[in-house]
């Protein structure tokens, strides 16, 4: 049984199942699940910080999965930075946040203001851990990882971060997670909750790391159930590091996941369930769909399974569930669900044949001419040109519609090595027919421009401006 009714995460993590033989592995080294069921790789840092609002901004992933562990229940409220944040982001967040104490294992910024207290991960050194004198019901503060605008401060509790958690693997059979999200945001954190409260491993990506290398370090460790956005698989499926592991188990979420990418994971790792989910910062898990095809079935509206609820209003997914979150943090910010406890995703879907193909973000499509173009539901048309990798859709400014669609692409790297003028003008042309086919002509691309790279964030989701 998965321990996610305990009040903490280490209150879990000591009746989780044969933790003496699961760890977290870092990029810089590693941690037993049973070292830190009774004691700390970080120095006793809970003793320091009980009933503290504290800001998490460590680097290292593994640091930040112990101090999550170690804080959780002792700590007031938990606010968890990425960490490509600057000093001033950090400082708006703690405002906004409410909190007193910064923990880094940086050295102080000279700029900064209030309490900030340094650590360092013990490699081969565990410190007893004493029962706080108090101990709290701790507060999850977390960031939206939208691309194009601030990202909001979002409230949780770990009942609503581990709602969508559930056990139903043979604990016999050895169970190996990574995932290329960073943990501080709230796809990676599932990861490490699933984890830690379920008595499986993890092996934890490093700040920066490039695809291949993380995915030497998970064969390494014999991954059964491996995580990313689909960008994170299409830069994953470019290294020849992807042949290196045979997971049992594949997903995807984060960004519309097309039949193109669902077919390139199908051929590249058949013995493996492909799965994508649909998942936000505020809404919590919604669904899951291991068909292996685009979209979801109709009749997942309604009763999607557990205790999830969902509808589609004028276009856009709407979700009910025991996983969204509390509330926003911060001044001049609405309320998270509506007056039936239904979230507004924002995400646009549309229905086809009995089954919703989700569109992209309702906040995201271009205006060409008063009509909408939603980039990702031209995407999904021009990735299914074999020669395509991956592919952004963007708005140009024009003087008459207000806006055009335009197209970057990035070949896959064998047709990008060998292609030549006359066969990248070819693609470009095919590229266009096969839009031309399958859309409207005012979502058709004007331009489709051959790049080397697209922009991708910390997020591991492709960069979109306007």
């Amino acid at each position: 049984m998965l321990p996610s009714t305990a009040r903490s995460l280490r209150e879990g993590l000591i009746k989780a199942p044969d933790p003496g033989s699961q760890f977290l592995w870092g990029i810089n080294g590693s941690a037993c699940l049973r070292d830190l069921a009774r004691g700390s790789r970080l120095g006793g840092l809970s003793s320091k910080l009980s009933g503290r609002s504290v800001v998490l901004a460590t680097r290292d992933q593994l640091t930040t999965a112990l101090a999550l562990i170690e804080l959780d229940g002792t700590a007031r409220r938990l606010t968890l930075c990425p960490p490509e944040l600057s000093l001033e982001q950090l400082s708006s967040i703690a405002k906004d946040a409410d909190s007193d104490t910064f923990v880094s294992e940086c050295v102080q910024p000279e700029q900064s203001t209030g309490d900030w207290i340094r650590i360092n991960f013990h490699s081969d050194q565990v410190s007893n851990l004493e029962d706080p004198p108090d101990r709290y019901s701790t507060e999850w503060v977390l960031l939206t990882s939208g691309t194009s605008t601030r990202p909001k401060l979002v409230l949780h509790n770990l009942a609503s971060l581990t709602a969508a958690i559930s056990h139903h693997e043979d604990p016999s059979v050895p169970m190996v997670w990574g995932t290329f999200y960073n943990i501080c945001r709230y796809g990676g954190l599932q990861i490490l909750l699933r984890t830690v409260l379920g008595g499986a491993s993890l092996v934890l990506s490093g700040v920066e790391e490039p695809p291949g290398d993380y995915l030497a370090r998970l064969s390494r460790h014999h991954v059964t159930h491996l995580l990313g956005t689909p960008t994170h698989w299409r830069r994953a499926l470019m290294s020849p590091r992807a042949s290196d592991i045979t997971p049992r188990y594949v997903r995807l979420s984060g960004e519309v996941a097309d039949q193109s990418i669902l077919n390139s994971l199908r051929l590249f790792y058949p013995s493996a369930v492909i799965a994508h989910a649909f998942a936000s910062t505020e809404a919590g898990v919604a669904l899951t769909v291991n068909d292996g095809l685009e979209g979801f079935p109709a009749s997942l509206l309604g009763d999607a399974g557990g205790d999830v609820r969902l509808k589609v209003e004028h276009g856009s997914l709407h979700v009910r569930s025991a996983g969204t979150a509390v509330r926003y943090l911060g001044s001049g910010v609405a309320g998270i669900r509506d007056q039936k406890d239904f979230v507004d995703t924002g995400d646009a879907v549309e229905l086809r044949d009995g089954r919703y193909y989700f569109l992209g973000r309702v906040s995201g499509v271009i205006n060409v001419g008063g009509l909408k173009v939603h980039p990702e539901e031209v995407e999904t048309v021009i990735n299914q040109h074999p020669k395509v990798e991956m592919s952004l859709v963007r708005a140009k400014k024009n003087p008459i519609t207000g806006s055009i669609v335009v197209a970057d692409i990035v070949l896959k790297k064998y047709d990008r090595q060998r292609s030549t003028v006359d066969e990248e003008a070819a693609v470009k042309s095919e590229i266009s027919q096969m839009c031309r086919a399958a859309l409207m002509t005012y979502k058709v691309p004007v331009t489709v421009n051959i790049v080397p790279a697209l922009p991708v964030g910390a997020t591991g989701k492709v960069i979109r401006r306007g």
